[in-house]
């Protein structure tokens, strides 16, 4: 089969890359190993996404929002920043700025359900699920996939196959890969205090917290320890789970159960050498995988695609080849200038944010305390939260 672009991978990333193409014009045919029952019924994964509005915007725009039940989207109208016990917090929120929240949260098995949804509607995509990619070859002006169902020839291939990406290595792009060295619990429990919608990042000793708010009464439990401590709250008996959730958040909800599955998901950062090569490109966390300490991985995956169908919609008004490397490299210029920064400074603070020795202790303090008390500085932060620029 031919088509204009082959997009491996039907993750959220790689589905709204399929509607961006579609929407100029462009035949695209999506391959996802998983089978379709589980890309339309995409099931609870423990990831609550904190969505800015500009990323809102985006998905408005790619008809996925209305397809989200308006009673699954919380609004962030807080975050809180905390290091060790009884230390002053670094507060953002939205006062003055005429929105009633930071970003709004929402279940990344939700956000993955309405692109599919509002995918399958689109005549120009073709998604085939329960198909695995075997191999990518370059041909002359095209590109061809080979897969367990056939192959399909088209002018570009996207690699949106997730941060281990097997595709990425085919291609034979190397990545900088960083290991924390920790796991990440995620799950969600219902709790008797109320949370008022505010997010907690929280710094203890020994572990990272994340309290994220969402409708019903309930948070998203985000817990970073190493592998084996968190291997052993995965199995533990029910009671007990929630015995130490509630000590580990220092009983600051009240008593708090266990109200969905538990996730494991290992802490792991990706960057790419190369985003692109002729006929090739790379988005999502294929490109640039994220400490989820900032929670901007998937924002900045989802601009990652709108960048490369902006750079593909005006390769196509001057009549240029959308596979072409020129194409691909100014994509890559853009995504890297957006990504490189925050990546490293993502990795740094997750490094000095995990570290308990004393010095490391007293600089979070410190730093906290000073940063609050700088309201320039907390501008620029919650300007960068919200992400308020105008979708293109």
């Amino acid at each position: 089969m031919q088509s204009d672009v082959t997009i491996i991978g039907g993750g959220p990333v790689g589905l709204a890359t399929a509607l961006s193409l579609e929407a100029l014009g462009l035949s695209v045919t999506v391959l996802e190993r998983a089978p379709a029952a589980a890309l339309a019924e995409a099931p609870f994964d423990g990831r609550e996404i904190a969505l800015t509005h500009h990323s809102v915007g985006v998905l408005k725009a790619l008809g996925a929002w209305p397809h989200i039940p308006e009673v699954a989207i919380s609004p962030l109208r807080e975050a809180r920043v905390e290091t060790g016990r009884r230390n002053h917090p670094l507060t953002f929120d939205t006062r003055g700025r005429g929105v009633e929240a930071l970003g709004y949260l929402v279940s990344n098995h939700l956000i993955r359900r309405a692109l599919y949804a509002q995918a399958t509607q689109r005549p120009g995509i073709t998604i085939k699920a329960g198909t695995a990619t075997q191999y990518v070859r370059n041909g002359r002006g095209d590109m061809t996939v080979i897969h367990d169902g056939g192959e399909e020839t088209s002018r570009l291939v996207v690699a949106a196959d997730g941060r281990f990406s097997q595709i990425r290595r085919m291609q034979r792009i190397g990545a900088i890969m960083h290991d924390f060295h920790r796991s990440m619990l995620v799950c969600r429990m219902a709790h008797e205090s109320p949370h008022h919608h505010v997010a907690t990042q929280w710094f203890d000793e020994g572990q990272t917290v994340a309290l994220l708010p969402v409708n019903g009464g309930a948070s998203s439990i985000v817990l970073t320890l190493p592998p084996d401590r968190i291997e052993a709250l995965r199995l533990m008996e029910r009671d007990a789970f929630n015995d130490q959730i509630m000590q580990r958040v220092g009983n600051r909800l009240g008593r708090m159960r266990l109200v969905s599955t538990r996730h494991v998901y290992p802490l792991r950062g990706v960057y790419a050498h190369r985003f692109a090569t002729p006929g090739f490109v790379l988005v999502g966390d294929a490109a640039v995988g994220m400490h989820p300490i900032t929670a901007h991985g998937f924002n900045l995956g989802l601009k990652g695609q709108e960048t490369l169908a902006q750079e593909i919609g005006a390769a196509m008004e001057k009549g240029e080849e959308i596979g072409g490397l020129s194409v691909l490299r100014r994509f890559e210029r853009r995504h890297r200038l957006a990504t490189a920064p925050l990546f490293a400074a993502t990795n740094g603070i997750a490094t000095l944010y995990t570290r308990d020795e004393r010095p490391f202790r007293e600089l979070r303090r410190v730093g906290l305390q000073v940063a609050d008390a700088l309201s320039p500085f907390k501008r620029v932060v919650t300007d960068m939260l919200m992400d308020r620029q105008k979708t293109a």
